[in-house]
């Protein structure tokens, strides 16, 4: 560990909460109605579309507005990618997707989760990159955007008094999709791909170049329009990569401005929708220990993965290897990473990409220690809750937070409150139906991965760490992530379709009782605080909160866990793994 390493996780918090009024501010403006310069784009959508934006949804017409939007992109870019091959812009004349991995890569990007089972550039043409792939980069991520927004607005919901019959609605879905589309993910790619072409990641719609190498062998120098792909990957929290080596590619990432620039992106949006959302609750010190709770658990995982890193695997220490940071060596674990980003660049950016749910690496996560790979596996596991993606971080959070607060509640011997809403049975039942849901995906098929000759055929790695592999897929497709502990071989018939439907029900299984939860909120009249309320706002809540997300989330995944990194480090440090 250096200084200079931990200067960088300081800094890169500093400018995170710089951004977060910010940012938080503009999703205000946006989504209460004040922004109106793109309204001769909107209100023709709106139009076209048959939409009253002035109508507000219940919380089951939202959900079903939500899932059937979903569905029918996913089967469009499912026939899109089939027929790849028929299509322009398709310079290497590549074929279409076969069905299998069709299937999973349709769903994948539907759900914001990106995970990449073959080599992109290779695989997809470009005409399947910019539209079928980059078109649910944006809605996807604006559509988990207007899920935490109508979680928001169901917990600030107050009935008017003048009409108290009226419905009690969670805002409108197709407002939301297009806002958050139109003023905030096009507009923002828009001035992040023009400043990472500032650092040289590639624009182009030239074919890939065929080079000779010093060998005299030819190479294929994949090309095309990355910089625009990379800008909505990072900012809508999506991670699917223009090249296989994703972030880790020069073409992608080749600077250590473009590597800061792509961890801020990751991050602006989950940081400034807890300024939004004390905002528009009324609560803004609520707001601020959301995001501090958020930021503790990231500055935890960020510490914790560059220690583990740094150090260095234990067998070359325990033989007496210099594993040491010196004027001449790198020092620890330099496996999988990028020289020119390091140990420290490389271990925030693992860090920031699985607490966000992105899936970007710059660096092998299967190349980490044990104890470095634990952290990133254990921040998808704690339920998409640090920072998170766009939208499902705060939605997810906000259970987190009505769990607490209901079992605060039962601590003291009083009806759970929070912010004037009742915490009663329905929405204690929504809340606890969340967060089972996604370790009732992920352990289950990790079971069935290691117990079935279809899953075992995948291994690369026999014991603890193919243990870890098989956990880590599907804890980062359960979690809409992406990410992967890549010695896991995921073209097959089984992971294909296995890993699609942990994507599908890690998201739509989720999003329902968010939602539902919005509603029941939504439909109660207020009721006053008293000296009995329990405060959601200093230390002592924000200390609850994470204490809660941490038996709620870690401790659930720990046997699996104790199985898999934790066993593979003890046999490291006693020397006995070879």
């Amino acid at each position: 560990m250096t200084t200079l390493g931990w200067v960088q996780i300081a800094l890169f918090a500093l400018c995170t909460l710089a951004l977060t009024p910010l940012v938080g501010a503009y999703l205000l403006r946006t989504f209460d109605g004040r922004f109106t310069w793109l309204a001769f784009i909107e209100r023709p959508l709106y139009r076209a579309a048959g939409v009253n934006p002035a109508l507000g949804q219940d919380w089951r017409t939202y959900a079903l507005s939500l899932l059937a939007f979903s569905a029918v992109g996913t089967v469009v870019t499912y026939l899109g990618l089939r027929l790849q091959g028929l299509l322009p812009f398709n310079p290497q004349a590549l074929p279409g997707v076969v069905p299998r991995q069709a299937f999973e890569t349709s769903v994948s990007f539907a759900t914001n989760t990106n995970w990449q089972s073959y080599v992109a550039e290779t695989t997809m043409s470009y005409l399947s990159q910019m539209s079928q792939l980059a078109y649910h980069n944006f809605v996807s991520a604006a559509a988990g955007l207007g899920v935490a927004l109508a979680l928001t607005r169901g917990i600030a919901h107050r009935r008017d008094a003048s009409n108290p019959a009226a419905p009690a609605t969670v805002g409108n879905f197709w407002v939301d999709l297009v806002r958050g589309t139109l003023y905030v993910l096009l507009p923002g790619s828009l001035l992040l791909a023009l400043a990472f072409v500032s650092q040289g990641v590639i624009q182009t719609f030239a074919p890939a170049l065929t080079l000779g190498t010093l060998e005299g062998a030819k190479q294929m120098l994949a090309l095309g329009p990355v910089a625009s792909q990379e800008a909505i990957k990072q900012l809508g929290t999506n991670g699917g990569g223009f090249f296989n080596a994703n972030s880790a590619h020069p073409f992608e990432n080749p600077t250590p401005l473009a590597n800061w620039l792509q961890m801020l992106a990751i991050f602006a949006i989950p940081a400034g929708l807890t300024w939004t959302f004390g905002c528009m609750v009324r609560a803004p010190r609520h707001g601020w220990s959301l995001w501090a709770a958020m930021m503790l658990l990231f500055a935890g995982g960020a510490a914790a993965t560059y220690a583990a890193e740094a150090a260095g695997n234990p067998l070359h220490a325990a033989r007496g290897l210099d594993v040491h940071a010196s004027a001449t060596q790198s020092g620890g674990n330099m496996e999988g990473k990028e020289v020119r980003f390091g140990i420290a660049a490389s271990t925030l950016f693992a860090t920031v990409t699985t607490d966000a749910s992105c899936g970007a690496v710059n660096a092998m996560h299967d190349s980490f220690t044990p104890l470095g790979g634990l952290v990133p596996m254990i921040n998808m596991q704690l339920g998409e809750v640090i920072f998170g993606g766009v939208g499902a971080g705060l939605y997810g959070m906000l259970v987190m937070v009505v769990i607490t607060v209901f079992i605060a509640g039962l601590m003291v011997g009083r009806t759970p409150e929070y912010l004037g809403k009742r915490i009663r049975s329905r929405e204690i039942r929504m809340a606890m139906l969340y967060a089972l849901v996604f370790p009732l995906v992920v352990l289950p098929l990790t079971a069935l991965g290691l117990a079935t000759a279809g899953g075992l055929a995948g291994l690369n790695n026999a014991g603890p760490h193919g243990l870890s592999e098989v956990l880590y897929a599907f804890t980062s497709t359960g979690a809409n992530n992406g990410s992967a502990f890549a010695g896991l071989t995921g073209t097959s018939t089984f992971y294909n379709v296995t890993l699609g439907l942990a994507m599908l029900a890690g998201r739509f299984a989720m999003i329902v009782p968010a939602l539902a939860l919005a509603g029941f909120l939504a439909e109660q009249e207020p009721s006053p605080e008293t000296a009995g309320t329990f405060p959601v706002s200093g230390p002592l809540f924000v200390l609850l909160l994470i204490g809660v997300i941490a038996i709620v989330g870690a401790l659930t995944f720990f046997p699996a866990l104790a199985l898999g990194p934790v066993v593979e480090h003890l046999l490291l440090a006693s020397g006995r793994l070879f």
